[in-house]
């Protein structure tokens, strides 16, 4: 039996989301029945008082923050205040009640996107902090640096089991399917069926295809989070990754080939590419035992699948 039933009630913040009802998923199939959600409707994160009065009132002992402002590059580039307000109160709110109100552990979700621009290869844990920031995606990355130090410094001065969880860039069932502000692959998805459906000749895609990037399907994130809350308690955060990248311009024919879209990728260069590669360097996890399993092409096909149910 997995350590994760010795909790009684498990707070899933953000269960709603990609990776927050793919973690519910995981704790179900591990037995727990405990499970504490929240809509956005229901409770505002970023509002301190009913934060304080969901950990006063649920007696919750594990947490998993998955909560968060997310978005692609143009959402970072056009609402940075609202990115590092909102993600910055919610964290804040979250792990200070969580350690007042007795959470016994907590797992917090931070980004890769958080890695200076000049790791080199592969982006280690011990890298954090050494250089300078993307700007695209600046303000999101502070807050999450933010809440990495929180956790350090709560686990430093209380001794809270507060651990903090760098995975690479998610994908897979319930992503939020909207081509202007969203992330790389549900955006393409969505671009290329609507071109395939209206017979289109050609796709404009952001910057030149060369940027390098490191997906993980959203099941295997969450059994890697799940595994994590049993197995790791240290004070530095750690790397969740698949162990290998793929060109964006790879990335977009696996998408043609499993919609089915056969036209011209007009690759607009004027547009930002962002960091040219991020990988992230596994090691950590990996020498305690879990591996992703998920090959990305059937990750894909499977998010597809998913997406067309949103557009029957």
């Amino acid at each position: 039996m997995s350590l994760i039933n010795k909790y009684k009630n498990i707070y899933v913040a953000g269960h709603a989301g990609m990776l927050g009802s793919a973690i519910t998923r995981r704790l179900k199939s591990e037995g727990v029945e405990n499970i504490i959600t929240r809509t956005r409707n229901e409770l505002d994160l970023t509002i301190q008082s009913d934060v304080e009065n969901l950990f006063k009132s649920e007696k919750i002992d594990c947490v998993f923050l998955v909560a968060a402002r997310v978005g692609g590059i143009k959402a970072n580039m056009d609402f940075p205040a609202e990115f590092i307000y909102e993600n910055m109160s919610i964290q804040n709110n979250i792990i200070h009640y969580a350690y007042k109100y007795g959470v016994k552990k907590l797992i917090f979700v931070a980004t890769s996107s958080l890695y200076p621009k000049s790791c080199g290869e592969m982006m280690a844990e011990n890298y954090i902090l050494s250089g300078k920031l993307e700007t695209t995606d600046e303000s999101y990355s502070v807050a999450k640096l933010s809440g990495i130090k929180m956790c350090q410094f709560y686990k430093k001065q209380y001794g809270f089991d507060a651990i903090s969880v760098i995975p690479c860039n998610i994908y897979g069932l319930k992503d939020k399917y909207i081509q202007e502000n969203g992330n790389v692959i549900p955006t393409l998805l969505d671009r290329i069926h609507n071109a395939k459906t209206s017979n289109d000749e050609y796709v404009e895609v952001w910057g030149s295809g060369k940027p390098m990037r490191e997906f993980i399907f959203s099941e295997d994130c969450a059994d890697g989070l799940v595994f994590l809350a049993d197995n790791y308690s240290g004070y530095e955060p750690i790397n969740i990754g698949v162990g290998n990248d793929i060109t964006i311009k790879e990335l977009v024919k696996n998408i043609c080939d499993i919609v089915g879209f056969t036209g011209k990728i007009d690759w607009n260069a004027d547009r930002p590419d962002g960091i040219k590669r991020k990988l992230l360097d596994s090691t950590k996890i990996n020498n305690l035992g879990w591996h992703a399993k998920t090959d990305l092409k059937i990750g894909l096909q499977k998010m597809y699948s998913d997406f067309l149910t949103k557009k029957d």
